[in-house]
């Protein structure tokens, strides 16, 4: 079974840059060293999410990076050719057979939920303050979010920290006790999204 890795990028193609490609800007972030990927994009019919997974999997399987998609995930064989794992939200249950499964929580009841299925990791937002994910509640900062990690056995569940994470703040978050850091808008909305990268990946070491 796969390791979280320390930094994990969500997509949005709806903050690209004018003229920018999904596939483009994924791919300027592995450049520039972002292994991990989470292929959001529900809104999309399955058959054009699954040929964007395809796309993104191709960028990433050269590197040895990984490919997860935010549920609802079909359990047909295309989908498991290119996804190496699925991205939960709160209420989704459990796929059997997941290679690597996430689940996004935002608090310490929910994350508790998450360890004790066995999730392999979870995203805890938010973090900072953003306009990204709007409507769960006031910043954790490291305090909220140490209080969070003590509060839970997480077994081996690892905790990326999400929403408002920056080069500036990456390292708070895991010297707070989180495993890595997980990131959407800033990456998303960036020009030079692997000077963003190549930011984080230096906070972080």
């Amino acid at each position: 079974m796969p390791s979280p890795l320390p930094l994990l990028v969500l997509t949005d193609r709806s903050q690209l840059p004018p003229g920018r490609s999904l596939v483009e800007q994924v791919g300027r972030c592995v450049d520039a060293g972002a292994r991990w990927v989470c292929l959001r994009e529900r809104d999309l019919p399955d058959d054009r999410r699954l040929a964007l997974a395809t796309s993104l999997a191709g960028v990433l399987r050269p590197v040895g990076g990984r490919l997860v998609v935010a549920a609802p995930l079909p359990v047909a064989a295309p989908w498991r050719a290119v996804a190496d794992g699925v991205h939960l939200r709160r209420s989704d249950p459990v796929p059997p057979h997941a290679p690597l499964v996430g689940r996004s929580t935002h608090d310490a009841a929910e994350l508790r939920a998450a360890a004790e299925q066995g999730c392999d990791y979870v995203t805890l937002s938010p973090f900072a303050d953003t306009t990204s994910k709007p409507g769960y509640g006031p910043a954790l900062g490291p305090a909220g979010l140490r209080r969070a990690l003590d509060a839970v056995a997480l077994g081996d569940t690892k905790v990326l920290a999400l929403a408002g994470i920056s080069p500036s703040n990456a390292a708070e978050a895991v010297a707070a006790g989180a495993h890595g850091v997980a990131l959407m808008g800033d990456v998303m909305r960036a020009g030079d999204p692997g000077r963003v990268i190549r930011e984080l990946l230096a906070a972080l070491d």
